[in-house]
């Protein structure tokens, strides 16, 4: 007899005369019934899961974003023996996701249907088979069979990987060989938030097809990635970024291989990445050494020998404004440009030439320090010692957000999207504001972001924007060569 039947009929005699204990001992018998049926409706049947063959052999698969129209898809080769961990990695690269949301793979197009766990997933409490223990070729073995792949819990991203082809021969590499449509944006609110935005950049960004979430239309351009255009897709870049996720580890300073490994341990690669993308140290030109150190120079110019400061210990308000013409920042400063308080990027010049070790404040005075005497009339000099002395700070949030500020700048980040980007990792890794009103808020600046802006031109112009590649090369040089 079924479990409805047994508590159908247990109540049917609970209804019935009997004596108080009678009816006590038959609402332990129903709630235990009850329980062991709820129990039972919670078990998630584990996958079926076939043997490892002896040979591995090769999958042709296309990819498809289910209920996308027209469908986003991507073509993939596979080697049999690659784990799902490592097909997780592919689908992300290859469709150009940025791997910040859980994941789960599945053996039905039902999201009930039995799944894969995650370590997330055992470290909510669930049991299963884990992802990284299963192959490719455990799960799938011919042609037209199916495992689907669901990203991003919260819009549903769902994926459909579908056998066209096994061979003999695996590949040597996980390959992308044909795709059409760019990938959507992340948190776009799932496919139906996908289509709106596809609609409205179709349209030539037509104000009456503007998805009704965005306030107005500099609202959905600040949003949407840079030059999104969903009818794109470069199968090159798609390797590229294939290419670049199953490298081997590059090589760099402890500290920032540390903070990588965290990273990766949550799920996040973004770090991974900015890393793998060129950390060879470049030879900077004289020419570049000369103009990424003016800032610095000028105000070693100006203080020469030593100057007395003010009594609140500001730079005497000539200096100030000698300073401020010599490094550009009167040509767009709102002001005089006079006061070393009211004129922030003088100050900000200042503390960094000390945290740099150029200058120090001894009885009142703002000196040169030896090593500046030595590299004052040696751009690449200076520049070597600014290196030297990069990320600056003793805190841990100064050191993490520094060496953060130099994978972005290494990584040929565009200036205008180093904040967002050193933002978003250092939130990955944990860090707030405590008391802050936005529970996701923690500022990107640090010493480092400071000096790297410097050197970039922050004195010459109020936006930065673009990437300087003589800037890039110094960032490169701290992250590949030191170990902090």
């Amino acid at each position: 007899m079924s479990n409805t039947e047994d508590v159908r009929r247990l109540a049917e005699q609970l209804a019935a005369e009997s004596t108080p204990e009678q009816q006590q001992a038959l609402l332990r018998i129903l709630a235990d019934r009850a329980k062991a049926s709820i129990d039972a409706a919670l078990v998630t049947p584990e996958p079926a899961l076939g043997d490892a063959p002896a040979d591995v052999r090769g999958f042709k698969v296309r990819l498809d974003l289910v209920d996308t129209k027209p469908p986003v898809w991507r073509r993939l080769e596979l080697p049999g023996d690659l784990t799902l961990d490592q097909l997780h990695l592919a689908i992300q690269a290859a469709m150009g996701w940025f791997d910040s949301h859980l994941h789960r793979f599945r053996t039905g197009s039902d999201r009930r249907s039995p799944y894969f766990v995650t370590p997330f997933d055992i470290d909510d409490g669930e049991d299963g088979v884990l992802e990284d223990r299963v192959r490719l070729d455990q799960v799938l073995s011919a042609k037209g069979d199916r495992l689907w792949y669901e990203y991003d819990f919260g819009d549903g991203w769902d994926h459909v990987l579908a056998v066209e082809e096994v061979t003999d021969e695996p590949p040597v590499e996980v390959r992308c060989v044909a795709g059409r449509l760019a990938c959507p944006p992340e948190d776009c609110g799932g496919t139906w938030g996908y289509a709106e935005l596809a609609a409205w950049v179709r349209s030539g960004y037509d104000p009456s097809a503007l998805p009704p979430t965005f306030e107005d239309a500099g609202h959905a351009h600040d949003w949407l990635p840079a030059d999104w255009d969903p009818d794109q897709f470069d199968v090159d870049e798609a390797n590229a970024a294939l290419a670049t996720t199953f490298a081997p580890p590059v090589p760099v300073a402890e500290e920032l291989a540390a903070l990588r490994e965290r990273l990766i341990r949550g799920g996040d690669r973004r770090l991974t990445q900015l890393l793998a993308r060129d950390v060879t140290t470049d030879e900077v030109e004289a020419t570049d050494a000369a103009r990424l150190t003016a800032p610095y120079m000028a105000l070693l110019d100006v203080i020469d020998d030593g100057a007395r400061l003010t009594n609140a210990g500001y730079l005497p308000p000539r200096m100030v404004e000698e300073v401020a013409q010599r490094t550009g920042i009167t040509d767009w400063w709102i002001g005089k440009a006079n006061r070393e308080d009211l004129t922030p990027p003088i100050a900000i010049l200042r503390d960094s030439a000390r945290a740099l070790g150029l200058v120090s404040v001894r009885k009142g005075t703002l000196a040169p320090t030896a090593v500046a005497r030595r590299c004052r009339a040696q751009p690449g000099a200076l520049l070597r010692h600014i290196a030297s002395r990069l990320p600056i700070g003793k805190a841990e949030f100064d050191r993490q957000a520094g060496w953060l500020a130099l994978a972005v700048v290494g990584g040929g980040v565009p200036a205008e999207q180093w904040r967002d980007e050193i933002r978003d990792l250092l939130l990955e890794l944990g860090w707030r504001v405590s008391g802050s009103l936005r529970p996701d808020y923690v500022p990107a600046g640090s010493p480092t972001l400071d000096v790297l802006e410097t050197l970039f031109g922050n004195t010459r112009r109020s936006l930065l924007t673009g990437v300087d590649p003589a800037v890039a090369a110094v960032a490169r040089s701290v992250v590949a060569s030191r170990n902090g």
